[in-house]
């Protein structure tokens, strides 16, 4: 296993959308957006749509976070971005018609946990006021563990959510200190068990592999004591260290990053001792117990997968609201601008404040089809006049996939191994037909892509 992780440890697009972010346009006109947005939205709404919120601020820096964010004390932010939120809200609600279907809702960040509960919870009713909910939904949103409180998860709960994920990443002291981000087991414990006494039915933490200062034994601790609370799903994510995007991530030496070996016997030893304490491996990073939904999608072939992570939900339709916030639906994907400033001037103004994204073409939408197969199912059947195509560009890597007994492939058909499952980013690479090289290098010298592990 060891040589292969090493072999396979290439730069590799996460697959959350295809194609690929690095491959989108700047400057993606907003009315090329809004007419496909239109298209598509009367097709997908009568099934259900999913609805992302970011929330950008934070009040102290985590500097190995990659995400889009905006460090502040000043709470009176939460007012001002939350009309902000609502104005975007306004103009595609113009777009669109007639009352959406919300079939599932997500907060991320950020940390949404830096509004109050109050802000929350009246977020969410003027987002719903003009939205229809079917009983079959799913609302979820991310929390701190050292500010999530008890009504924070009442607040929400009241409004029909029932999932939360908690960024734990990792209990050792030294790592926390370095990461800046001091967050005691005790406090994680507290968040979990309110949420869970609430009548929360499922609770997420992620962990994260390859931090500075992080060792196996760590990284064994942090495992045994997070297993010991129970939670219903666990991420156990690659640290992806991308200082050229992230600033914050220069703010450590890498000096004291784990060698590639390590990072690597981390992933063996977390994946073997979350399997240990009755996790099963779902794919791309995720682990479920067997009572949780994620497992039972996975077990009956129903899983999903968006920018959101996995989901039980079928929609393929999601917008993004927010700074920074990405939609992804049947034809087209976009991002809305990064910098708070230009978002708010864009949504004061009644426009759409997308700034890159791209279209999607009918080739597109079948070899994403067989991306998503392979990440959420393990398998997947490609149409024949595509088979010459793959074989020509990705032929060599499936060879070797298929001689390390990775990938089982006849004719127009793929299936994952029980090794595979370990390599599920490289296998989706093969029907990546939008890599420059296959392994996903830019024209500059930087990868545009973290690692596979």
């Amino acid at each position: 296993m060891q040589q292969l992780l090493e072999k396979y440890n290439v730069p590799v697009p996460r697959y959350t959308s295809y194609p690929t972010v690095p491959f989108w346009k700047e400057g993606f006109a907003a009315n090329e957006w809004a007419d496909v947005f239109y298209s598509d939205f009367q097709k997908s709404n009568r099934a259900g749509i999913s609805l992302y919120i970011h929330l950008p601020f934070c009040e102290s820096l985590c500097t190995y976070c990659g995400c889009n964010k905006k460090i502040t004390t000043d709470h009176s932010v939460e007012e001002v971005y939350a009309r902000a939120i609502m104005a975007e809200w306004d103009t595609y609600l113009s777009l669109m018609g007639t009352a959406p279907v919300i079939r599932e809702l997500h907060l991320g960040g950020g940390t949404p946990t830096f509004f109050s509960p109050e802000s929350l919870q009246q977020l969410v009713m003027q987002l719903l006021e003009k939205a229809i909910v079917p009983d079959e939904h799913e609302f979820s949103f991310e929390g701190h563990p050292n500010n999530t409180t008890r009504a924070h998860l009442q607040a929400l709960y009241d409004i029909g959510f029932r999932r939360v994920s908690y960024g734990v990443q990792d209990n050792d002291a030294e790592v926390q200190r370095i990461i800046n981000r001091i967050q005691p087991l005790a406090h994680v414990q507290r968040a979990t068990d309110e949420a869970r006494e609430i009548g929360y039915e499922s609770v997420n933490y992620d962990l994260i592999y390859g931090l500075p200062r992080q060792t196996i034994d760590s990284i064994e601790r942090t495992i045994n004591e997070v297993a010991s609370l129970r939670p219903d799903r666990i991420a156990f994510y690659s640290y992806a260290h991308v200082p050229w995007t992230s600033r914050a991530q220069r703010l450590f030496d890498e000096q004291d990053l784990p060698s590639s070996a390590d990072k690597m016997a981390m992933y063996v030893k977390g994946r073997e001792l979350l399997m240990a304490h009755g996790y099963t491996d779902i794919g791309m990073d995720h682990f479920a117990l067997p009572g949780d939904a994620l497992y039972h999608a996975a077990m009956d072939g129903t899983l999903h997968r968006n920018f959101m992570g996995y989901t039980v939900q079928q929609t393929d339709f999601l917008l993004g609201l927010g700074v920074s916030a990405i939609s992804g639906i049947p034809g087209a994907y976009a991002q809305n601008t990064k910098k708070l400033h230009d978002y708010y001037h864009a949504v004061g103004e009644g426009a759409l404040p997308v700034v890159k994204g791209i279209m999607v073409t009918e080739a597109d939408a079948r070899f994403r089809r067989y991306i998503l197969d392979i990440s959420c199912k393990g398998h997947t059947e490609v149409a024949a006049k595509d088979l010459p195509l793959i074989l020509a560009q990705s032929g060599q890597l499936l060879h070797q996939l298929i001689v390390d007994d990775l990938v089982v492939h006849s004719g127009c058909s793929f299936t994952v191994t029980s090794h595979g499952r370990n390599f599920i980013r490289n296998i989706c690479s093969v029907f990546d037909m939008r890599l420059a090289d296959g392994r996903g290098i830019g024209e500059s010298s930087k990868p545009v892509f973290s690692k596979s592990i």
